[in-house]
């Protein structure tokens, strides 16, 4: 409040009359003191005295979702923007998806923008959106990026240059390409030229797991000065890191310039007429190739979690995300310049998060934290360091025992290639025959007997035989290993009370940590492929014969045990001649149960590039395609039942012959 008359304040009475002033207005508050000749004039200047100001974008605005379909770049950029908005008093809500379903999502307002749309990689996924004008472009936000196949420095040097002499080192390369997960725009454009033969690249076959999978074998082949071609984009710290060569010769299915590419900012439909706060939020949010450099390099090299390496920037870079802020308001209408001198310092997070409504976030990318009581507030502060512990224990690993871990590939890789191979020598009808056959002994029922080979039949005709063998290939090394593996120990642990309470909690954990938890540690020992997919389908399933086999054994009757005692047997006699038959149908129901982990758990491994029916699975995911989804389902239940019934224990009747 100013005070523009020489009379003391503290003299005020009641008021004669008083003309109010807008907020937002010129005019003042002209306050006139009861028995005063003068006017006392006040000017209201950002006191109590004034209006609230007017809301900048309703109440429905206030959550903001975003999408991050887990690539390091656009998980960097969307937490900078998750900040941002959260010191402008927005709640940001931040949910992983994939390309296409973020697309779908966009369409169907149950996202409202998407940082990471590179183009022109996406033009032809994307057109369709913009030609029904489902999804809106707001603005670009990144130049000067690229994206298409890349080398290391040093088959570039050998002569691998160009997209046609890719062909000329097919041996080299163990006709294999590696790209990112299942479904994304440049994998379907490596699938499409594959399968017309563009570059001479028909017979190849494309890996797909994910960004950090791709970079984990890019970094097995480089430390191994092994030939390699895969997916390459800048920024990205991948390109010093490696110091990687773009392939020529991509123009026509990458852009010219070695797949030169922007990055756009999508929205939701007139998302812009209904927020337009944020909307001019997302106008101005742009980068440089730099600045996700360095966003990228501090969570990859680092390690620094996306909300701290956004934070962390933003505190850097505050004349960058100052000129953001043009035109632009807090949520409740005031000036953004009122939050503070420095934007993106701690001092602007928490003048944020006191000038937003109460129960909502400040600047953060962890949308619970404004919803966190001040006990769990205080807890996470102190956090134990679990994850960092377990981090530094595979990465000791990884740096000194790296030859047995790749031997341990190399071999189990064999394994599984060579059953694979065996498995698809055998001619279809054929192995048909041999199924059917088995069930037929197994049952002896006609029903399961007429379904086998329709079930098999019923695959071939969807396209799924080929996929089918991978996945049936994975399933034998995997289930086999297990059996192996776990009836000595449940054996063991039923004979030796101290080693059963020794595995319990060991066995509990394997069994309810979540299974994608396998895939992490695997990847990074054991590179990607098969085998740290079918390491963790070991490990996944391994409990279930353990446990079975020691409650067969366990349950194994008395007398029947004293009985072979009293005629001399010895215990390895007690083993193989009392207990083993007598715990045959439990055990044959941990094998049993044993194949059907394996089994799903195959299917889930083939985002670390496993193969096999999961691909489709993911694919179908990833791209919003029902119908894949559905015959790529139908295929691995089909398995899953012939599987079943040929592992299953015989029913006991209970007749007397």
């Amino acid at each position: 409040m100013t005070l523009l008359e020489g009379r003391d304040a503290s003299q005020r009475g009641p008021w004669r009359s008083c003309w109010r002033w807008t907020a937002g207005t010129a005019v003042p508050t002209i306050l006139i003191a009861a028995g005063t000749a003068v006017p006392t004039i006040l000017i209201a200047t950002g006191s109590a005295y004034a209006q609230p100001a007017t809301p900048a974008d309703p109440l429905a605005c206030r959550i903001v979702r975003l999408s991050d379909v887990g690539w390091t770049d656009v998980t960097a950029t969307t937490a900078v923007l998750a900040h941002v908005l959260g010191s402008l008093g927005y709640e940001p809500r931040v949910t992983v998806l994939s390309v296409p379903v973020t697309f779908a999502s966009l369409r169907n307002g149950d996202i409202d923008a998407f940082l990471g749309n590179w183009m022109p990689s996406q033009q032809e996924m994307i057109a369709p959106y913009l030609a029904d004008r489902s999804i809106e472009v707001v603005a670009t936000n990144l130049r000067g990026a690229r994206y298409t196949l890349a080398v290391p420095t040093y088959l570039h040097d050998a002569g691998l240059r160009d997209f046609r002499d890719i062909a000329r080192f097919r041996v080299a390369l163990g006709g294999v390409i590696h790209g990112i997960e299942a479904g994304n725009e440049a994998n379907e454009t490596l699938l499409s030229m594959i399968r017309n033969d563009a570059a001479g690249l028909r017979g190849f076959r494309l890996v797909e797991s994910s960004e950090q999978g791709m970079l984990a074998e890019v970094e097995r082949a480089v430390r191994a000065q092994r030939p390699i071609v895969f997916l390459g984009w800048s920024p990205h710290p991948m390109n010093s890191r490696f110091g990687l060569r773009y392939l020529s010769g991509g123009d026509v299915w990458f852009g010219p310039d070695f797949g030169g590419a922007t990055v756009r900012t999508l929205t939701r439909p007139r998302y812009a007429d209904a927020c337009p706060n944020v909307a001019r939020l997302l106008r101005n949010v742009t980068f440089t190739v730099d600045d996700e450099n360095a966003l990228m390099d501090a969570m990859l090299t680092q390690r620094m979690p996306a909300a701290d390496a956004a934070n962390a920037w933003s505190a850097a870079h505050g004349d960058r995300v100052r000129a953001w802020l043009s035109g632009v308001t807090l949520r409740d209408g005031r000036p953004a310049s009122t939050i503070g001198n420095t934007v993106g310092d701690a001092g602007l997070a928490a003048s944020a998060k006191a000038s937003a409504p109460k129960g909502q976030p400040g600047a953060t990318y962890d949308t619970d934290v404004g919803r966190r009581s001040r006990f769990e507030t205080v807890m996470t502060r102190h956090k134990l360091p679990v994850g960092e512990a377990a981090t530094r224990l595979v990465d000791f690993a990884k740096q000194h025992a790296r030859g047995v871990f790749d031997g341990a590939s190399r071999g189990i890789g064999l394994v599984v290639r060579l059953t694979q191979s065996a498995l698809a020598m055998i001619p279809a009808p054929l192995l048909m025959v041999i199924l059917t056959g088995a069930a037929w002994l197994r049952r002896r029922s006609i029903a399961l007997a007429v379904f086998v080979p329709a079930a098999l039949l019923l695959i071939m005709n969807l396209g799924y035989w080929a996929a089918t063998i991978e996945t049936l290939g994975l399933v034998v090394v995997a289930a086999g290993t297990s059996t192996v593996i776990g009836v000595p120990v449940g054996v063991l642990a039923a004979r030796r009370p101290a080693v059963d309470a020794l595995l319990r909690p060991v066995l509990d954990l394997m069994q309810t940590l979540p299974t994608f938890v396998y895939l992490t540690p695997t990847l990074v020992l054991f590179g990607l492929g098969v085998v740290p997919g079918l390491v963790s389908t070991i490990i996944f399933a391994l409990p279930a014969p353990i446990r079975l086999t020691q409650l067969g054994i366990a349950s194994v009757p008395r007398p029947l045990i004293e009985a072979g005692q009293a005629f001399g047997a010895t215990p390895s006699q007690l083993l193989m001649k009392i207990e083993l038959p007598s715990a045959a149908s439990a055990i044959l129901t941990g094998v049993s149960q044993c194949i059907m982990l394996s089994l799903s758990m195959v299917v889930i491994a083939a985002l670390v590039g496993a193969g096999g029916l999961g691909v489709p699975v993911v694919r179908a995911l990833n791209t919003v395609q029902v119908g894949m989804g559905i015959e790529a389902g139908l295929a691995i239940v089909l398995v899953a039942i012939i599987l079943d019934r040929l592992a299953r224990p015989s029913e006991r009747t209970g007749t007397r012959r």
